[in-house]
């Protein structure tokens, strides 16, 4: 926990195009003043590929919080600026999973999002690396870049989270193992896996898949779910989702600060809902990188 107290300004910055992003920018505005957050300046940007230089414009005005608002795929391109600065960062949850929010227990209403940035504490959390791209919370190699890189926008819009899983039982019935091959503490190990998940924190897809991730401990966790039938990828999704002790038994871990991550053959990586990588890589975490408001703790 960092002893600091809350920002009482900043400047907000909201994906319009995110799924409540567009609706929400007015709203988020008068809210965040109502709570007392002197506004230095509100943004909603229309073009998310303008997103990167907005952030950067806004950071190197060195305001005391920067709160954005959108995806996880939007907080993960917010971070990359805010390592090695003194601005705070401030998460409001308009995407269709949260789960980064959900990684650290932000409230995923408006309401309850912008009470923990008024009243909440800033901490020093980490970060996760894909080589030497930061993200917030899990990269993913598997079916994860065929629902994130190409799910119909109009499903994922209309219908958030249960698109998504419609899109995934779609693909899920022409997807195809492949060989992980992972290399830790000079230790290589090989295995036929369904999908692989190098987190940074607990959630992945709004679901609660690798319970021993934390954005405090100082580790990365790279989890592999075994085997080669489609099948067998829907059943840890399933036990996982009604956390059943089962869930234990689809999966094999790996945790550290560097591990290297190759696959047969290369293949795409999402991070935080974005295809932006591919293998092979190294997963690295990058201790305490910055500062967010969470939640007050009790008592």
């Amino acid at each position: 926990m960092d002893d600091r107290h809350s920002p009482r300004a900043a400047i907000l910055i909201i994906n319009a195009l995110s799924r409540q992003g567009r609706k929400q920018f007015e709203l988020a505005r008068t809210r965040l003043q109502e709570a007392g957050v002197e506004l230095i300046d509100a943004i909603a940007v229309e073009k998310p590929g303008t997103l990167p230089d907005i952030v950067a414009a806004a950071v190197a005005r060195k305001p005391p919080m920067l709160i954005m608002g959108g995806g996880d795929g939007s907080l993960s391109c917010t971070v990359d600026e805010l390592v090695g600065t003194d601005v705070v960062f401030a998460v409001l949850p308009l995407g269709t999973a949260n789960s980064f929010a959900r990684s650290l227990a932000i409230p995923l209403d408006l309401d309850g999002a912008i009470d923990v940035i008024a009243t909440g504490e800033p901490r020093r959390i980490d970060l996760g690396m894909i080589d030497d791209d930061y993200y917030c919370n899990c990269a993913a190699i598997g079916l994860s870049t065929k629902i994130g890189g190409q799910i119909p926008p109009l499903l994922k819009k209309s219908l958030g989270r249960l698109g998504y899983l419609i899109w995934a039982t779609w693909q899920s019935m022409k997807f195809k193992s492949f060989r992980l091959i992972v290399t830790r503490d000079g230790v290589r190990e090989e295995l036929d896996v369904l999908e692989v998940r190098i987190a940074n924190g607990p959630y992945h897809g709004g679901v609660e898949l690798v319970d021993e991730a934390d954005p405090q401990s100082g580790e990365i966790v790279v989890q592999a779910v075994i085997g080669r039938s489609p099948a067998q990828l829907g059943w840890s999704w399933f036990t996982s989702w009604l956390r059943l002790r089962a869930r234990k038994d689809t999966t094999i871990e790996y945790r550290g600060r560097k591990i290297g991550v190759e696959t047969v053959p290369p293949l795409k990586v999402s991070i935080d809902g974005e295809v932006l990588a591919k293998t092979p890589f190294t997963a690295r975490i990058a201790a305490r990188a910055v500062t967010v408001m969470t939640p007050r703790a009790a008592g």
